[in-house]
């Protein structure tokens, strides 16, 4: 049986200001209006429910929630949910993942599919296929890598030579890795037919990859090792030993054992895939209209070719362009040339040194029970729009630094202010004083949408003392 082990982990800061580090583009819908690229990868697996098990999912623990709602959202409920308390590389994300397997399915020979959570295929049947062929050499104890067919001399992936063939034109010994070539090199890659762009996904049996590892680097395994027999249950996540995995090198499964294995085979892929690495590739993956532009939200254009324009909050037009990438969001607007759509890190770079709050989350912010948008802020005063989904409930929080007006616009609110408890219905309206303990919950069927004024001399989400709280939050 097969285990599908999703990486989750990135940031994503190379589509920014569209993809944040609270909200990177693993979650995001970049291709598709109904699921997440997270959920994509997920979804292209249903036909082969009969040969897989529930899957294992790594990501970072300050996007637990995020994964749990996008799971549930497509009904998936018995998913393993690891939170790596820092970022180690693919290694030691999938040495946890190995773990977790081993420790559900002890007398089964299991074989883990490893998937990055923000790849786009387009041909999700012949992807399927190839899971099967590489699943055939995962059970004769192969390491399999999966390579892409190249399109174009990219310089921006990494590159798989081929050794010998092993069957018609499918699988490959692997010979060897190669680092991102310039663009000279990378000409010569693609012409000669010798190489595939490294995909990053992989496949192998459980038992077989922890031998390798262990053969290979050792001190992964054991910091893994040691940091999984101090994990914890944490509602629907597994926390694992912080200090433990805090002393496990950082380093990618390519260099720790594919570069070194002699039991590594290339699966060859022909299936549209794309890792959505930079704006111009969301360009290549996405539906165009005559003018060649990709369009998403509510946009105009007037003599203007080949461009990716998106608009998530307001009327954005453009004339007389091409090639250009505008992204609009509530709080940043980035106008870039295609040719340069790989260079956003300079950007990225400058947003960090001036550590603006628009490389780190958007405006909308998503909360384990439901999301708010800020509105406006002043110098003693913001107003936020917030949404509880059905059921959920805030922490009982209080603040020293601000007061709060809450008025309910849709829904009914449950609220505990003080020593009082009352429900608040649409058009209705309380007041929480500075220094009041409190509590909101939705207690209905429909969200619970709400306008909150925070007056007070400090505003910044850490005054926040928490009581108690249903999500595990400190």
């Amino acid at each position: 049986m097969i285990v599908p082990v999703i990486l989750a982990g990135g940031s994503g800061t190379r589509l920014w200001p569209l993809s944040r580090q609270s909200y990177p583009k693993q979650f995001l819908h970049l291709v598709d209006e109904k699921y997440t690229m997270l959920q994509l990868t997920l979804k292209r697996l249903e036909n082969l429910s009969q040969k897989t098990l529930a899957p294992i999912v790594v990501c970072n623990e300050d996007h637990r929630f995020v994964v749990a709602e996008q799971l549930r959202q497509i009904n998936i409920e018995q998913a393993s949910i690891i939170l790596e308390p820092c970022a180690k590389n693919t290694a030691p994300a999938i040495t946890l993942a190995a773990l977790r397997a081993q420790e559900l399915y002890p007398e089964q020979n299991i074989t883990l599919l490893i998937l990055s959570a923000d790849h786009y295929i387009a041909d999700i049947t012949s992807f399927q296929n190839s899971i099967l062929l590489a699943e055939s050499q995962a059970q004769l104890e192969k390491l399999v890598i999966f390579g892409v067919k190249p399109t174009e001399p990219n310089i921006g992936y990494g590159y798989i030579q081929l050794g010998e063939q092993i069957i018609n034109k499918k699988i490959y010994k692997l010979d060897k890795f190669v680092e991102k070539p310039d663009i000279h090199t990378a000409e010569y890659y693609v012409s000669s037919q010798n190489y595939l762009w490294n995909s990053g996904m992989f496949m192998f049996q459980t038992q077989i990859f922890l031998q390798e590892l262990k053969k290979y680097r050792i001190n992964i395994y054991q910091n893994c090792l040691n940091a999984w027999q101090y994990k914890t249950k944490d509602l629907d996540f597994i926390r694992i030993g912080l200090n433990e995995f805090q002393q496990c090198p950082e380093d990618s499964i390519d260099y720790a054992i594919m570069e070194h294995t002699t039991q590594g085979v290339v699966v060859g892929l022909d299936v549209g895939w794309n890792d959505l690495g930079s704006w111009s590739s969301l360009w290549q993956s996405n539906q165009k209209d005559e003018q060649q532009n990709v369009i998403f939200g509510d946009v105009l254009t007037e003599q203007s070719q080949s461009n990716y324009i998106y608009a998530s909050s307001r009327l954005v037009t453009v004339l007389g362009v091409e090639n250009l990438i505008v992204v609009e969001t509530k709080d940043a607007v980035l106008i870039a040339h295609q040719d340069k759509s790989q260079e956003i890190k300079s950007i990225v770079a400058q947003l960090k040194q001036q550590q603006r709050i628009e490389l780190l989350q958007h405006k909308e912010v998503v909360r384990p029970w439901g999301k708010y948008d800020c509105i406006d802020v002043g110098e003693r005063y913001q107003v936020k729009r917030i949404t509880v989904n059905p059921k959920a409930k805030l922490s009982l929080q209080l603040h020293h630094h601000r007061a709060e007006h809450w008025v309910v616009v849709k829904g009914t609110a449950k609220v505990i202010n003080g020593e009082k408890q009352y429900y608040v219905t649409e058009n209705e309206s309380t007041f929480i004083p500075l220094g009041t303990m409190h509590s909101l919950e939705n207690p209905g069927c429909i969200p619970l949408e709400l306008i909150e004024i925070q007056s007070g001399s400090y505003l910044s989400e850490d005054d926040i003392i928490r009581f108690k709280d249903q999500y595990g939050r400190a």
